[in-house]
């Protein structure tokens, strides 16, 4: 007998502020701006879409377009969308000599 899959959805194992802060981090990490961009839609998803999209005044249907694996949100909805998640965006200096001379 055919065993079925389901697709993964990380959305469902965000149930904390440490796993979002966590799973956020590792998404920085990389750098590359769509891997974020659509790591913010899965916490705005686990989150509860509707309830971001009332806290930003944005549609819940710019939201999962603007964050999705093609999006492309402007600064202001992503910092809209990160405070109403309760994540902060912080600078801190590269710890990564190479990386500050590259810039």
């Amino acid at each position: 007998m055919a065993e079925k899959l389901t697709t993964f959805d990380p959305a469902e194992g965000l149930t904390s502020d440490d796993a979002i802060a966590a799973f956020m981090e590792e998404a920085f990490k990389t750098e590359d701006v769509g891997y974020i961009a659509h790591a913010l839609g899965v916490v705005a998803r686990a989150k509860g879409m509707t309830q971001i999209a009332n806290e930003t005044g944005l549609s819940r249907e710019q939201l999962y377009r603007s964050f999705s694996e093609t999006g492309n949100p402007t600064l202001k909805t992503t910092i809209a969308v990160m405070k109403a998640l309760g994540i902060a965006l912080t600078a801190t200096p590269a710890s990564d000599p190479a990386i500050s001379s590259a810039a």
